[in-house]
């Protein structure tokens, strides 16, 4: 598909039949909801509705989106949904991004045990910063933490870790002060990185003594208790890789920042560069050099398999909020913080919406720009618009 804009969905209506037949039936039934959502986002397969221009008659048949939370196209508006109902959360401070990354032998044992392993992924990276920022030794605060599951690399393979963005500073013991961190410093990265390590291998191991770890196929040797003690022994030796960014700005460039990271899926669209002769090729960040850009190409077959590698479990929450952003305290702490802090809320930042959810007054008519489009016609999943003079689908939502 040289030469034209290619998404996911292409890969997916083109080799899901190849995809299906390398697995020899072995597809799961959330693996085929997730192809079947992306193949049929945004066609006549989800019905839509026609707009018309009150000055014009210009028509736009717009089909509707699959609203899946693995589906490229759909995630860019849900992320701005999500990011305007966080406005009031933020706080006219510096904001530090701190990342949690797991050896890759964990990413083996958490593919068989989803759930269970991220689950613990989240609480052993909150409760580490939430320890050291509260020593007297560090900041001696209670912070706020928002966390983010990645469980994606840029070649796709798998690779969880946790992004947290985390105001700088926190309330003191007695909530009676807003005691800030240091400009360019939050918390000491290798301090966090062992208290993480230790938190993560202890639920781990607790996890294996209760027999919730499934170990099966490669894994299947760590089945035995000698040889579970042998690997988490190893782990305890290995250096734990946490990473603390700069601050950035304020409120606005938080927005914009949480916007790129809160509703990702495993690969974007724009990355995507070519689908030839049975092969996906893409674009991937080499940070080994420094961040270089480089095109990387698999096996449409194997593109696929790596991407449903980043499914997430039914019901499992990606985004979630400690310290004082808990949510069962959010609103009477920020309402303290703010206070404390002197400062009125920040006013909402305006991101671009999904055209499902634009009003007719910011949608100016794409061929006499003079007039507005209004939605004259609804049509149901499977059903084609009424013989009006409708031109071919254009920019669908």
């Amino acid at each position: 598909m040289a030469g034209s804009v290619l998404e996911v969905a292409d890969i997916v209506r083109s080799h899901r039949v190849d995809y299906e037949a390398a697995r020899n039936g072995r597809v799961t039934h959330a693996e085929r909801k997730v192809l079947r959502a992306i193949e049929t986002c945004r066609t006549q397969a989800l019905g839509g509705h026609v707009d018309e221009c009150d000055n014009c008659g210009h028509q736009v048949i717009s089909y509707n989106s699959c609203r899946n939370r693995h589906c490229p196209k759909c995630q860019a508006s849900v992320s701005a949904e999500w990011v305007d109902e966080r406005q009031e959360d933020l706080l006219p401070v510096p904001y530090f991004h701190v990342v949690f990354t797991v050896p890759r032998e964990i990413a083996a044992v958490a593919q068989q045990n989803k759930k269970l392993v991220y689950g613990i992924l989240f609480q052993s990276s909150a409760e580490a910063i939430r320890e050291i920022a509260a020593h007297p030794k560090h900041l001696g605060v209670e912070v706020g933490v928002v966390a983010v599951l990645h469980t994606w690399g840029q070649r796709l393979d798998h690779h969880p870790h946790i992004h947290c963005l985390i105001p700088g500073g926190g309330l003191s013991p007695d909530r009676s002060r807003w005691l800030s961190s240091r400009p360019s410093f939050f918390l000491p990265v290798r301090v966090l990185g062992s208290l993480f390590r230790g938190k993560f291998l202890h639920r781990l191991r607790k996890s294996f003594e209760r027999g919730d770890l499934v170990l099966k196929g490669g894994l299947s040797s760590l089945a035995s208790p000698a040889q579970f003690r042998s690997f988490a022994a190893s782990l305890y030796e290995r250096k734990w890789v946490v990473y603390s960014k700069p601050p950035f700005g304020g409120p606005d460039r938080v927005l914009k920042y949480l916007a790129r990271y809160t509703h990702r899926v495993a690969i974007a669209n724009s990355r995507l560069v070519e689908l030839k002769d049975g092969r996906v090729y893409f674009i991937w960040k080499d940070y080994a050099h420094k961040g270089r850009r480089r095109v990387m190409n698999l096996g449409a077959v194997e593109f696929l398999r790596r991407f449903l590698l980043h499914i997430l479990p039914k019901g499992f929450v990606r985004i979630r909020h400690y310290g004082f952003l808990a949510n069962r305290c959010r609103k009477e702490r920020l309402e303290l913080c703010q206070k404390l802090l002197r400062a009125q809320r920040s006013q909402p930042l305006h991101a671009a919406a999904d055209e499902t959810h634009s009003t007719e007054e910011t949608r100016p008519c794409p061929a006499c720009r003079q007039g507005r489009m209004l939605c004259v016609e609804v049509f149901e999943a499977g059903e084609s618009p009424s013989k009006r003079r409708v031109p071919s689908p254009d920019d669908s939502t």
